[in-house]
C-alpha cells in the first residue's frame, strides 16, 4: 500500500522502522506525552525501553518513527496479545508538528502492515481528547467504541475493522483527505 502524504505533511517526511539511534527521540516524545496527560500515570513505558523485544520479535509486530531533516517527530508501533486483533501503541508527533499529516502518514503505515499481516481489528485508545485527533481516526475508518474512566483524563477507544472489502468501504475512509 501506498501512503499518500495529507496536503500537510513536511515535505521529505519519512516513516521508517526504528533504530536503536532513535531512543533518545522516542523518550522525548514518550515523556512529552506523559507531560501532556496523553499516558496515563500508571504507564510505566518499559515497552519503549526494550522496543527490539516489544516491537520486532513477532514479525506482525513493529515499530517506526517518523522522520523530516534528521528530526524524529513522530512514532507508532503495533503490537497484538490477539491472534486477531493489532493494537495501535505508542502514537505520538512532536507538539510542534501536531495538526500536520504526520499522525495520518504514521497511521496509515501502521493500518497497512496490520492488513498485510492478516489482522481482523485494529484498537487503539487515547488519552488525547483534542477534537483533531479523534477527527483522524474518524477518518481513517476507526470507530468510537467507548470512553471509560481513568485517573486524571478519560481514554477513549476505538477499532477499526479489516475484514471489510476494500471495495466496500467508504471512499471517504482510508486515505482520502487526511
Amino acid at each position: 500500500m501506498t501512503v499518500t502524504p495529507p496536503a500537510d505533511t513536511p515535505e521529505g517526511l519519512c516513516v521508517r522502522s526504528y533504530q536503536d539511534a532513535d531512543q533518545p527521540a522516542v523518550a522525548r516524545l514518550y515523556d512529552a506525552g506523559l507531560l501532556a496527560g496523553q499516558v496515563a500515570p500508571n504507564d510505566s513505558g518499559a515497552d519503549l525501553d526494550y522496543i527490539h523485544e516489544a516491537y520486532f520479535e513477532d514479525e506482525r509486530h513493529h515499530f517506526w518513527v517518523a522522520e523530516h531533516e534528521g528530526n524524529v517527530l513522530g512514532m507508532i508501533g503495533v503490537g497484538s496479545d490477539e491472534e486477531h486483533t493489532a493494537e495501535i501503541r505508542r502514537l505520538r508527533v512532536d507538539s510542534t508538528y501536531q495538526n500536520t499529516g504526520i499522525a495520518a502518514v504514521l497511521l496509515e503505515t501502521a493500518i497497512a502492515h496490520c492488513k498485510h499481516h492478516g489482522f481482523l481489528k485494529i484498537r487503539l485508545d487515547t488519552r488525547f481528547e483534542k477534537d483533531a485527533a479523534v477527527d483522524l481516526f474518524d477518518r481513517v475508518g476507526f470507530q468510537h467504541t467507548r470512553t471509560k474512566p481513568t485517573p486524571g483524563k478519560e481514554t477513549l477507544e476505538f477499532y477499526l475493522d479489516l475484514y471489510r472489502k476494500d471495495e466496500d468501504e467508504d471512499p471517504h475512509h482510508a486515505g482520502a483527505g487526511i
